[in-house]
């Protein structure tokens, strides 16, 4: 069976009261959506959160997008039932980790560098005639601003990545060609590359944990 997330929300149970939602950490259990799961073998109760985590999960499986990708572009997705209390979890935590990426609350661990003086101005329009990225090792390259200025050890796989029909490593150059990137916009970039990099890698730690 699948639903809605507006109708997972807005379903009510009444199995021997399994089905409650927690207002907080602190708080008890009260009437409405959500069921009883647990977490290391103890009872637990998941909150909107964790629902939330376990739909961003679903909604970044490959699988899951291959299988419904038509039907992803004219309706709401539609979102699975867990197989079980184990499965809920694990895809609630891969979802909190995907989340918390995108968000950039987990992304100050840089994978590249920023090595060179410079003027710092986006010069390179990203285009064929005007390359942006430039492959130096297995996988991973140097993404150019300028003729002398570049982020180097930047993976392929997240020069590449596309989120919603675009490519942010690329599009957020481009938006900024002619604009002298400062010290925080350094920093943002690299946190950017982080996420796209994390990213695809949770992607396939989802589908490896399954999504029905």
């Amino acid at each position: 069976m699948k639903l809605t997330v507006y109708e997972i929300l807005n379903t009510h149970t009444s199995k021997g009261g399994e089905c409650r939602e927690k207002e907080s950490e602190d708080s008890p259990p009260v009437g409405g959506v959500g069921c009883e799961a647990s977490r290391g073998g103890s009872n637990e109760y998941f909150t909107p959160i964790d629902l939330l985590d376990y739909i961003y999960a679903v909604l970044h499986s490959p699988t899951y997008r291959e299988k419904y990708k038509e039907f992803l572009k004219i309706d709401f997705p539609r979102v699975p039932y867990p197989k079980d209390k184990k499965k809920f979890w694990q895809l609630v935590d891969l979802g909190s980790q995907i989340r918390q990426l995108h968000l950039l609350e987990t992304a100050d661990k840089y994978i590249t560098s920023y090595p060179n003086d410079g003027t710092n101005i986006v010069e390179r329009k990203m285009t064929k005639n005007s390359i942006g990225y430039e492959q130096t090792g297995d996988g991973v390259g140097r993404v150019w601003i300028n003729d002398e200025q570049y982020f180097d050890g930047v993976p392929e796989v997240a020069w590449e990545f596309y989120i919603g029909g675009y490519q942010p490593a690329q599009k957020w150059l481009k938006d900024r060609v002619g604009r002298e990137l400062n010290f925080e916009d350094i920093n943002h970039y690299q946190k950017i590359i982080v996420a796209l990099t994390e990213t695809d890698r949770l992607m396939k730690e989802v589908d490896k944990v399954g999504v029905e």
